[in-house]
C-alpha cells in the first residue's frame, strides 16, 4: 500500500521521533482487515520508533488505536486512513512525539480547561478535502487534555449506522448519536463548541497577557501577511492574531492570476506567506480570534508617542495591547439565515460540494447562487447527482458565460431565477424540501429534493467591529485610499474593507499599503 517513494519521503519525515510510537490494532474478520495491516507494517519499515502490535480484541471493523509509553493517546482511526486522512496518521505519529506543530501553551492551557470526560467520533470520507482538518485539531486536543479520547470513524464502513443518524455531510463530530459539529473548522472553533458542550473548569482561569506591540495585525491571509511583513521591515514590533494562517486561502483550489506566478494551490500559497512571515520578527499568535477591541485611557496624542493606544481581548481570555491595528479578518461563507438553514447543516444543508457531494449520488439537490461559485458548484455536482436545480434571487445568473453555457449544456440541471429562498424543510432527519418565493408573481413553490448547497458569496468578518469603526451596511470596513479607517491607529486591508475586487493580489497590495500609512502616520503624527 506504501509505494518505496512514500516510504522514502516517510524515512526523513519520521527521523526526528525519539521514543518509540505504538499503533495497536484489534483483531477482525473484515476483508479490508489486510489492507490495514500491510499499512501499518509498511510504516515500521520507515522508522525503528514505529512499532505495531494486536491487542488482541476482536473488532467488526479494522481499527487501531495510537500508544504512547505504553498509554493509550485517546486516538483512535477506524478504518483505513488513506486517501486525505494518511496526513491525519503522520501527523498523529510526529505529534504524539512532541513532534510538528501544537497548540502554544496558552492554548493548551484553554484545551485543558475543558471538563472531561471528552469522548468524540469523527465520521469522514477519504475523499474530504476539509475532514483531516477536523480529524488532526481533535487529536491533538486528546494529547494535550488527559481525558480526551478522539475517533476518526471512515463513514464508508459504517454506512448503516450513517443513515441511520442522518449524516449527509463530512466531517461530522459526534458525541454519543448527538451532532456536535459538521462541516469544516479550525481549532478555535472546535475548542469552543467542547467548551459549550463540556463545560468549562473555571477555577482554572488565568486570563493571560500576550503582551504590547507596536502593530497587531488582524489576519494572516495575504493582506495580513503583507502588512506584517511590511510593519517589521520598517523596524515596528509586530504581532499576527489569526484563526489559521492563509485564511480563505487555504480553500482555494487552483490560483492562476497571482502575477508572476504561472499556477499555485491554495495551501501552497498560505505555507509560502507563513515561510515569508517567519523570515521576520513577527509574533504569530494562531487559532485566535478578537472578540473585542477598547480604547486604552492612558493613551497620548500621537501614535509615535504612545506604549499603547487599543486594547484587544480574544476569545478565552487572551488580552493584548498595541499602538496601532492593522485589520485583515477577510470574508466567510454567506448563509441564506432562513428557518431550517441551521438545523440542518450536515443533514442536508451543506457548503462544500466537493466533500460533501458523494453523499447526494443519485439524488436531487438545489444549489443557491448564480454568482461563478454557484455555477461551477452546479457544474462539478451535476457529474454525481440525479438533478440540479440551480436557484438565484436575481432576474438573470451573475456567472461568467463561458460558466452559464456549460450549465445549461448539461441534460440533468435546470435555473430558477427571481427566487427567493424562504425555508429548507425537512422531516427532523433530513431536507425533504426547499420553499422559495417567485418574485414575479409572489407565489410560494415547494421543491421537493434531497439537498441544499449555498453558495451565495462571502460576508466580512467584522462582527466585532461594529461600534469601533464606520462599516458599511453590509459590513465592510470603510477605508480610505491608504487604508485608514474612521478611527485613528486602525487600519484595514483586504476583503473584509470597502477597496474593490476581492482578489489575492489586491488583498497584498492593500496590506502593504495599509503598513505604509501605519508607519508614516508613527513617523510624521
Amino acid at each position: 500500500m506504501l509505494d518505496q517513494d512514500l516510504k522514502d519521503q516517510l524515512k526523513e519525515v519520521f527521523a526526528q521521533l525519539e521514543s518509540v510510537v505504538e499503533l495497536v490494532h484489534d483483531e477482525s474478520a473484515h476483508s479490508s482487515q489486510s489492507e490495514l495491516m500491510e499499512m501499518l507494517n509498511g510504516l515500521t519499515e520507515t522508522s525503528t520508533k514505529i512499532s505495531v502490535r494486536s491487542s488482541g480484541v476482536r473488532a467488526t471493523n479494522p481499527q487501531f488505536k495510537v500508544f504512547y509509553k505504553s498509554r493509550f493517546t485517546g486516538i483512535q482511526f477506524t478504518g483505513i486512513p488513506g486517501g486525505h486522512e494518511f496526513s491525519s496518521l503522520v501527523v498523529a505519529i510526529l505529534n504524539t512525539d512532541g513532534k510538528g506543530k501544537m497548540p502554544d501553551t496558552s492554548l493548551a492551557a484553554r484545551i485543558r480547561r475543558i471538563k472531561g470526560p471528552v469522548r468524540l467520533r469523527t465520521v469522514i470520507s477519504l475523499t474530504c478535502e476539509n475532514c483531516p482538518d477536523v480529524v488532526q485539531a481533535l487529536n491533538q486536543m486528546a494529547l494535550v487534555h488527559g481525558d480526551f479520547q478522539h475517533e476518526m470513524v471512515d463513514g464508508a464502513f459504517i454506512q448503516d449506522e450513517v443513515a441511520g443518524l442522518g449524516i449527509q455531510g463530512v466531517p461530522s463530530v459526534l458525541v454519543g448519536t448527538k451532532l456536535l459539529h459538521s462541516g469544516k473548522a479550525q481549532l478555535i472553533d472546535l475548542i469552543a463548541k467542547c467548551e459549550a458542550q463540556f463545560g468549562v473548569d473555571a477555577g482554572e482561569v488565568t486570563p493571560s497577557h500576550l503582551g504590547r506591540f507596536d502593530v497587531v495585525v488582524l489576519g494572516a491571509g495575504p493582506a495580513g501577511a503583507s502588512a506584517a511583513i511590511y510593519t517589521a521591515r520598517k523596524g515596528l514590533k509586530t504581532a499576527i492574531i489569526a484563526e489559521r494562517f492563509g485564511g480563505q486561502v487555504q480553500d482555494t483550489k487552483g490560483i492562476e492570476n497571482l502575477i508572476s506566478t504561472v499556477y499555485t494551490e491554495g495551501p501552497e500559497l498560505a505555507a509560502a506567506l507563513r515561510k515569508h512571515v517567519g523570515a521576520y520578527p513577527v509574533s504569530v499568535y494562531e487559532h485566535r480570534r478578537v472578540a473585542k477591541i477598547e480604547g486604552m485611557p492612558e493613551a497620548g496624542q500621537t501614535l509615535a508617542q504612545e506604549s499603547a493606544r487599543f486594547k484587544l481581548s480574544l476569545e478565552g481570555g487572551e488580552v493584548i495591547e498595541a499602538s496601532s491595528v492593522i485589520v485583515t479578518t477577510g470574508a466567510k461563507w454567506r448563509e441564506l439565515g432562513i428557518p431550517g438553514e441551521k438545523e440542518y447543516l450536515g443533514r442536508g444543508v451543506a457548503f462544500c460540494p466537493h466533500c460533501d457531494g458523494p453523499f447526494y449520488k443519485g439524488k436531487k439537490v438545489a444549489v443557491i447562487g448564480g454568482g461563478n461559485s454557484g455555477v461551477e458548484a452546479a457544474i462539478d455536482l451535476a457529474g454525481i447527482v440525479k438533478e440540479i436545480v440551480l436557484f438565484e434571487f436575481q432576474p438573470e445568473l451573475k456567472a461568467d458565460k463561458v460558466l452559464v453555457d456549460k450549465l445549461k449544456s448539461l441534460p440533468n440541471t435546470s435555473i430558477v431565477t427571481n427566487a427567493r429562498t424562504s425555508k429548507v424543510v425537512g422531516d427532523d432527519t433530513k431536507v425533504s424540501a426547499l420553499e422559495f418565493e417567485n418574485r414575479s408573481n409572489g407565489q410560494i413553490v415547494t421543491e421537493t429534493l434531497d439537498g441544499v448547497f449555498v453558495q451565495i458569496g462571502l460576508i466580512p468578518n467584522s462582527t466585532f467591529l461594529k461600534g469601533v469603526v464606520e462599516l458599511t451596511k453590509f459590513g465592510e470596513v470603510i477605508v480610505d485610499a491608504k487604508g485608514r479607517t474612521s478611527v485613528k491607529g486602525i487600519y484595514a486591508a483586504g476583503d473584509v474593507t470597502t477597496t474593490p475586487y476581492k482578489q489575492i493580489v489586491i488583498a497584498m497590495g492593500e496590506g502593504a499599503k495599509a503598513a505604509l500609512a501605519c508607519f508614516e502616520d508613527r513617523t510624521y503624527g
